[in-house]
């Protein structure tokens, strides 16, 4: 059911009222419906869907989510002693998805053997994990990390993130052939995540004249991304390798992603909370799952109101679009010379809208994940109340980065 922005924030603040302020909330009816429009095509595809845990950092929401379709297939870590979190909490099939060089997470992958694999793209990182494993008696899965920018006139002009340095098909050969000649790993598979499409936005209000460009870069990326992907497979199919998986894909690619006979899974993370980032693709309709909530404290002047705290800001290029948003009572705004404060954040706020002294403002976090690193606990609601509490990653005493 649809509800205008009044009856949300009607809902929403009755879920909270008592609540210490501020607080973090999850959505679950708006997650369920983000999970079964994300689900549809990888299911469709008959592929399987990995969960990336840096979107979401709560191992309860990380269940909850999974526990929704049987498509979902393990979890996308970020860091080894993650990894060994979530296998003791329960998860059986965790891919790290940055390699590390640290001699303490290799004995401890070798100690998590098979249920933990993790990305490599040099050859020290094969030769690091090989000793560590070969010490345990055991083959420490490795996933080839392979770097899909598209690249012009001898890579002057590269357009992705700046990943790994294999690149093409004879780089993810040589690397293979490497970890058959290692005791102690074994190839577990290849991931081939295309940046520059799943995790570029391309209707931003704050970049306009760039959405065409964006677009473009998207549009051109497909068919060699797609190219480089099956001549991976078939070269390592040749070359007698029996990879488990072949990931790519994110949740602003999901649904062209799955088309792909190479790819035998997909990712997606942020989408099921769909931070306000996801606003800013086109063609990709998800309902805002996780918001927090600070409390109104002051009315330095008419039509404004200032909210006490708000500055969580995220990751990645610096701009307007990293702050958070305020999302309920709908028209309020950030003043551009003070965006979101860490102590406090004022507000102009429209004719027509009133908010109390003490009032909670909810905004939403351009980053669905980061979220949960300031906040202990998230309360989960459904419809108007609170019906769990769960600890975030920082509510178990866990910051892995």
């Amino acid at each position: 059911m649809s509800l205008s922005p009044a009856e949300d924030y009607r809902r929403l603040k009755a879920a909270v009222a008592g609540e210490a302020l501020p607080v973090a909330v999850v959505d679950l009816d708006a997650v369920d419906a983000n999970v079964a429009r994300l689900v549809a095509p990888v299911r469709a595809a008959n592929k399987h869907l990995r969960i990336a845990s840096k979107s979401v950092r709560c191992v309860a929401l990380l269940k909850h989510i999974m526990g929704l379709d049987d498509v979902f297939r393990g979890v996308m870590g970020f860091k080894v002693d993650e990894a060994a979190h979530l296998v003791a909490a329960g998860f059986d099939d965790v891919f790290v998805a940055y390699p590390s060089m640290a001699e303490r997470d290799a004995e401890t992958l070798a100690s998590l053997a098979p249920r933990v694999s993790i990305a490599v793209d040099d050859a020290e990182h094969v030769a690091r994990h090989g000793r560590a494993g070969a010490a345990a008696g055991v083959e420490i899965p490795l996933v080839i990390d392979v770097d899909m920018s598209l690249r012009w006139l001898g890579d002057r002009v590269h357009l992705g993130v700046r990943r790994s340095p294999i690149a093409d098909v004879d780089a993810v050969r040589a690397l293979a052939a490497n970890i058959r000649d290692t005791p102690g790993v074994k190839l577990h598979g290849v991931m081939g995540y295309e940046a520059q499409i799943a995790g570029m936005t391309d209707a931003s209000p704050y970049s306009r004249l760039l959405n065409l460009p964006k677009r473009g870069i998207k549009q051109l990326s497909r068919g060699p991304v797609a190219r480089l992907r099956r001549d991976i497979a078939e070269a390592l199919r040749a070359d007698g390798h029996a990879i488990t998986i072949f990931n790519g894909g994110g949740s602003g690619s999901v649904h062209w992603a799955t088309a792909e006979d190479a790819l035998t899974e997909v990712t997606a993370g942020s989408g099921f909370l769909d931070s306000h980032l996801f606003d800013y693709y086109r063609a990709l309709e998800l309902r805002p799952a996780v918001f927090f909530g600070v409390q109104a404290v002051r009315r330095p002047a008419p039509g404004i109101v200032t909210c006490h705290g708000g500055g969580y800001v995220a990751s990645g290029e610096a701009g307007r679009d990293r702050l958070p948003r305020p999302y309920l009572p709908a028209g309020l705004e950030l003043f551009d010379l003070e965006g979101a404060g860490e102590v406090q954040t004022p507000l102009s706020v429209p004719a027509g809208v009133e908010v109390a002294l003490g009032d909670p403002i909810f905004f939403r976090h351009a980053k669905a994940g980061e979220l949960a690193e300031h906040f202990a606990e998230y309360v989960f609601v459904r419809g108007d109340r609170i019906v769990e509490r769960a600890p975030t990653y920082r509510g178990e005493g866990r910051t892995f980065l």
